[in-house]
């Protein structure tokens, strides 16, 4: 939903700032424009002196401005975090396409996180679901100890929870990507 939301609005927006743009463009080359038209000629502004001091001395205008302003930042903010914000596969669906059940991801997601973590070596693992519902992609980081081998800890966590997370769904093996992240100082060697 994200995506189609995102294209329409930046293209709307988009499409205006062309507009108003090439307008003023327009306008500012002495082209013949509409009477309608927001500029009507070189020496035009988009607000004159007047307009710019008409509301000034009324107390409640800069009240009004600053709260405008301030819900204009706060939704770009919230655009912004939502952009940042990775997708998370909602459900995932077990079994044949033709006989299929749909499986919370966040389900999955702390079952294969609670089995990583059962991994010898693992202090803490967090699991995220992307893809689609037929084709799944687990994305882990773990937290491994300082004492963990990192070849053993992949070998375990693909072998075992990834194929066994892959296996109840239908899908053979799940496939994922794996960030390893250590635990504690590092000691320097010279």
């Amino acid at each position: 939903m994200r995506n189609p939301v995102n294209r329409v609005l930046l293209g709307l927006l988009g499409l205006a700032l062309v507009v108003l743009g090439g307008s003023a463009l327009a306008a500012g080359l002495g082209m013949s424009v509409p009477s309608w038209w927001p500029f009507s000629g070189r020496d035009d502004v988009l607000l004159s002196a007047a307009d710019r001091t008409r509301w000034r001395d009324e107390g409640w205008w800069w009240p009004v401005v600053i709260a405008v302003l301030a819900v204009a930042a706060l939704l770009a903010l919230w655009w912004l975090l939502a952009q940042l914000r990775g997708k998370r596969l909602g459900t995932v669906r077990v079994g044949d396409p033709a006989d299929s059940v749909l499986l919370r991801g966040r389900a999955l997601e702390r079952v294969l996180g609670e089995e990583v973590e059962a991994v010898p070596g693992v202090s803490r693992a967090a699991v995220s679901l992307k893809g689609s519902r037929t084709a799944p992609r687990a994305r882990i980081s773990l937290t491994v100890t300082p004492s963990a081998d990192p070849a053993g800890v992949v070998a375990e966590v693909t072998e075992t929870a990834l194929a066994r997370a892959g296996g109840s769904i239908g899908t053979g093996r799940l496939p994922g990507v794996l960030r390893l992240h250590g635990r504690g100082r590092g000691r320097r060697v010279q």
